[in-house]
């Protein structure tokens, strides 16, 4: 029986503070009692790590919404859910996603990176208050996300027991944590299972709470192949140091059975050559399915297989989407098209996991585009409605571009209207996207598009039957009368505008 291992710490003597409820980037006041120390202000704007769950077909129950220069705050976390138990906050800025750093991407790339992550995220989180303090203080180019390197991954291994078992014996107290003694060119040795690594999951269940019966019992249920979240001393040390859990979302995948395939499809003359169709999946949900792979034809040149399930379409998740919208997505792609697919046997195990199959991407694959990275496609979010959203147009100061998807899809820009207001107006720019290269701006209303006016009550209609047109789009734009050197906000964005939330 080994010890068990107790990285509690004495609580640091507490002190006073007091919170003007005006904080803001324009009016940073911190109020503290005289016996202030400074360490007190870093603890205070040490981020925090939430490690979110939710089941299919349900949220992790935040809503997230763009506040202008703030960018992606919690706006409302739903009572009784994963986000309320592991202490996400209405307030709270997202710095982080999993490993990567969102605090200063478009509000669009922090929704998709959350959504990508499938059942499981692991958020770094930091209240908004005090992220306007730390802004002030250190200036708007600090960074105030710590960087999640390869010193905080987990390991997902994959495990195949031959005459030897799995070749791993556990060391334990009366109940978790568990620890893996390795036998020297044994099977989980082989399978990248490092020395002396915590066992932190079996097949996609978390042991940490199991007595040693109990995950006894679990791994003889498993038969001759088991799937393992293990953790090194050294990752296990880094998150401890950093405050944050051993999180699943974070996992390296070492000799796994099966991952994702990224396909790049050229139209032909006899079109892509395959069916898509929405069938019931594994869970019972619906799926976008791939069938009758043509002979020849560029979907079976790129690799794709009858039964796949498409995941994503240029780099973008389709879970949960309807049949409509995932072609639409397609055909916006034009005649090249880039697409993430799982086969029968990949989405069994992913499942199985609980961890989405775009966190395992091959990564001798050529990495994303900015492009493609980004919520990059033409479409349309609606605000809530406002008064008052008259916008100034310089005269004479409209301008034609004409603007051609990017290789993975998608013209980098999105637009948004008001009810109240017969305007569309671009909300969104991506950086390095297409629509930038051609100098659209945030603000900008759309005229013409491919030579339609807009202006009229069938825009988001014409706009949707544009989208899937041949390129290039041709836009005729009016330029929104600026003030000053700062960047133009969208029509009816002030105290009063009212963005609309998503619910993640």
């Amino acid at each position: 029986m080994s010890s068990v291992r107790s990285y509690l710490h004495p609580s640091p003597p507490c002190r006073k503070f007091e919170f003007n409820p005006k904080w803001g980037i324009d009016n940073p006041v911190l109020s503290l009692a005289e016996d202030f120390d400074p360490s007190d202000l870093q603890r205070l704007q040490r981020p925090r790590f939430c490690l979110l769950s939710k089941e299919e077909g349900s949220s992790f129950g935040f809503h997230l919404q763009e506040l202008g220069r703030a960018g992606p705050v919690v706006c409302r976390v739903d009572p009784g859910t994963s986000a309320q138990y592991q202490g996400l906050r209405e307030g709270d800025r997202i710095l982080g996603v999993n490993d990567r750093v969102v605090e200063c991407e478009d509000y669009a790339v922090v929704v998709r990176c959350i959504r990508d992550s499938g059942p499981r995220v692991l958020l770094t989180v930091l209240a908004q208050h005090v992220h306007d303090v730390a802004r002030a203080q250190q200036g708007n180019s600090a960074c105030l996300c710590p960087p999640l390197g390869p010193g905080v991954r987990p390991r997902l291994c994959h495990v195949v027991k031959d005459e030897g078992g799995f070749g791993f014996s556990v060391s334990y107290s009366h109940q978790g944590p568990f620890w893996l003694v390795l036998s020297t060119g044994g099977a989980a040795e082989r399978a990248g299972v490092p020395p002396g690594a915590r066992l932190l999951e079996v097949n996609g269940v978390s042991v940490e709470k199991f007595t040693y019966h109990q995950l006894s019992r679990k791994l003889s249920q498993s038969g001759d192949q088991v799937t393992l979240l293990v953790a090194g001393p050294e990752v296990e040390e880094r998150c401890r140091q950093l405050g944050m859990p051993l999180a699943a979302p974070l996992a390296e995948g070492w000799a796994l059975p099966t991952r994702p395939r990224r396909l790049h499809l050229k139209k032909g003359s006899q079109g892509f050559g395959f069916l898509l169709r929405e069938e019931k999946g594994l869970d019972g949900r619906p799926g976008q399915f791939l069938w009758e792979v043509d002979p020849g034809l560029p979907a079976e040149k790129a690799g794709m297989q009858a039964g796949d399930r498409l995941v994503a379409v240029a780099g973008e998740s389709v879970e949960g989407l309807g049949h409509e919208e995932t072609v639409a997505r397609i055909r916006a792609q034009g005649s090249c098209v880039s697409l993430i697919v799982v086969d029968p046997k990949a989405d069994r195990f992913f499942s199985m996991v609980r961890l989405s199959p775009l966190l395992f991407l091959e990564s001798t694959e050529a990495p994303a585009s900015p492009q493609e990275t980004c919520s990059a496609s033409l479409v349309e979010t609606k605000d809530l409605p406002v008064e008052d959203t008259a916008v100034p147009l310089v005269p004479g100061g409209s301008r034609q571009c004409s603007l051609y998807p990017a290789p993975g899809g998608g013209y980098g820009f999105r637009l948004s209207c008001v009810a109240s207001e017969p305007r569309i107006f671009i909300s969104q720019v991506t950086l390095g996207g297409s629509a930038a290269q051609a100098g659209l701006q945030m603000g900008d209303v759309i005229l013409e598009v491919n030579g339609y006016p807009m202006g009229g009550e069938n825009d988001l209609e014409k706009l949707q039957q544009l989208a899937v047109a041949e390129p290039p789009l041709h836009l005729k734009l009016a330029v929104r009368s600026c003030q000053g050197s700062e960047a133009c906000n969208p029509p009816g964005f002030g105290e009063d505008w009212a963005p609309v939330s998503e619910l993640l």
